[in-house]
């Protein structure tokens, strides 16, 4: 809906006067107020029923619904009034230079991101909002400054949407196109056989267990339902009873990381648009729509959690400038190029992402670090499990004796597996250069493989500790202004990592090494020898 260019008070410094003049202001959608109206019903309605039934002891059935139906009246009835004066006082217009937020009753901002800053333009729509053809869009510069970086549009319509983010990310073709546009990857149904065995199974279910509790207090329960886990502790035999827990959360996880995997991924597809404009798209509720701008990619990062890399799967994300994280939606990965795939499949994504013919994270040739590199990360190990075997041993030796069995136990079970843990990550380790990428790898319960561009690095950082000077080891960390912003090389050899830092960026990390023993530094350019003064 367009309205009247007609802002009020002067406009803020630096705005341009043409862009005053011919830009038109326009409203979100008037459908607002329905999506505010029946999301707060759902929600006073949801938690006032249980509040109902539990005063029924008090009053008649009848009575208590009637109650929390009237509150439930008056407040959705406040939050839409509310919502109407926003929708009243917002306004935003895209002019050539800058985008313009005007919105607030007794504290009105008026705010502008420069069009040549904004990096992203991500589309996120819940199941109402996808009823009604509405989307909310964020319009980003990528800073992490928190929300002065970042212009929301709550709703407008999907098509709005669309021209907003086609006109704002600048998608007109610059050049030949030399690789193919169009889908590069697509979802598979069978992917989702990975989901159980990440680490978000387990979390689930002990949110099933603390979710069951809190229901139950809701219907006023909880009493009968902790008598009966007490009554079940004292009749069922220990190893059953923990072998029961453990059936029963692992269930639950297993059924909430499949309901969380369809959420996220549903839908997923992966397009490289005109103009070198990589998108995202995936949802099964609640949709979403992540734009990355190739010109601002500076490699991937494959990513392999321990339960997935042994299914011989992998994931992939990005390392760009200008990536976000969306802090209202704890789902939208802004980064996230691929979910777990077989790990073929991963590579050759990377590949197409990349413009390459074979992925560097799979065809670098990694230099494995030194025997000193897997020492320090035994005796890692084997310290992480002093601390849980003398809490059972102290605790046996001052309270009960029956838990020195268990101390014994742990230190004969956790020493095993923290070695194997230890020297696992040690053959994970390495680095390499393919192309023009840099790649290392590192890991065990979380294996992580990251391409980057040589010209992507602007610095090096050298560590190294007491323990690693007398081993001969550094830790080597490339800067960029992508991704994570820092990526290391753990425990390499110490000439060899300066050497493989002078290859992958020659010159950067030349004037802060020390000269070989013997050379003869250079104080400046070689003289060059006069010209010969002609005759005549």
């Amino acid at each position: 809906m367009t309205v009247p260019p007609e802002p009020p008070g002067p406009e803020p410094a630096g705005t341009g006067e043409s862009v005053a003049a011919e830009a038109p202001w326009q409203r979100l959608d008037r459908r607002t107020l329905l999506v505010t109206a029946l999301v707060l019903a759902g929600v006073v309605l949801g938690a006032g029923l249980p509040a109902a039934l539990g005063m029924t002891g008090r009053m008649a059935l009848w009575r208590a619904v009637a109650l929390v139906v009237a509150g439930a009246v008056v407040l959705v009835a406040l939050g839409t009034g509310g919502e109407y004066i926003r929708w009243r006082r917002t306004r935003y217009r895209t002019g050539p230079e800058r985008v313009e937020l005007h919105t607030g009753l007794f504290l009105v901002k008026r705010r502008s991101l420069a069009r040549d800053r904004i990096r992203t333009v991500d589309l996120t729509a819940h199941p109402l909002l996808r009823l009604l053809g509405l989307v909310k869009v964020r319009i980003g510069t990528g800073e992490q400054s928190g929300g002065e970086s970042t212009l929301e549009l709550d709703p407008v319509t999907r098509a709005e949407g669309e021209r907003l983010r086609t006109e704002l990310l600048d998608r007109a073709p610059r050049g030949p196109v030399t690789h193919p546009e169009g889908t590069l990857a697509a979802l598979a149904p069978g992917w989702i056989r990975y989901a159980p065995l990440s680490f978000v199974a387990p979390v689930l279910g002990g949110a099933a267990a603390g979710g069951l509790f809190q229901v139950s207090e809701w219907f006023g329960a909880q009493t009968r339902l902790i008598d009966w886990a007490r009554e079940l502790f004292l009749d069922t035999p220990l190893g059953w009873l923990i072998l029961l827990v453990i059936s029963a959360a692992g269930l639950a996880g297993v059924v909430g990381a499949l309901g969380l995997w369809v959420e996220m991924w549903w839908n997923y597809r992966l397009e490289r648009e005109p103009g070198g404009t990589l998108r995202v798209r995936r949802g099964l509720l609640t949709a979403r729509s992540v734009s990355i701008e190739e010109r601002r990619l500076r490699g991937v990062e494959l990513v392999e959690p321990l339960g997935i890399r042994l299914a011989g799967a992998a994931r992939l994300d990005a390392v760009a400038t200008g990536l976000a994280q969306n802090e209202e939606d704890e789902h939208a990965d802004t980064k996230a190029l691929l979910p777990a795939a077989p790990r073929a499949v991963a590579h050759a994504v990377a590949a197409r992402v990349l413009r390459e013919d074979a992925a560097p994270t799979e065809r670098a040739r990694l230099t494995a670090h030194p025997p000193a590199a897997r020492a320090r990360r035994v005796r890692w190990a084997l310290a992480g499990t002093v601390p849980p075997v003398a809490l059972l041993a102290t605790a046996g030796a001052l309270l009960a004796d029956a838990l020195l069995p268990a101390a014994a136990a742990s230190a004969l079970l956790l020493a095993p597996v923290a070695v194997a843990l230890a020297l696992d990550a040690y053959r994970n380790l390495g680095h390499g250069l393919s192309g023009g990428y840099l790649v290392a790898r590192a890991g065990t319960v979380r294996r992580s493989t990251v391409a980057l561009q040589r010209t992507g690095v602007i610095g090096w950082t050298v560590k190294q500790s007491l323990f690693q000077r007398r081993a001969g080891l550094v830790t080597l960390t490339a800067t960029t202004a992508a991704g994570e912003g820092a990526y290391p090389i753990r425990d390499a050899d110490q000439a060899e990592a300066l050497s493989f830092a002078e290859a992958a960026v020659p010159g950067l990390l030349t004037p802060f090494l020390e000269p070989e023993p013997g050379a003869v530094p250079k104080t400046g350019p070689e003289p060059k020898p006069e010209p010969e003064l002609g005759r005549g």
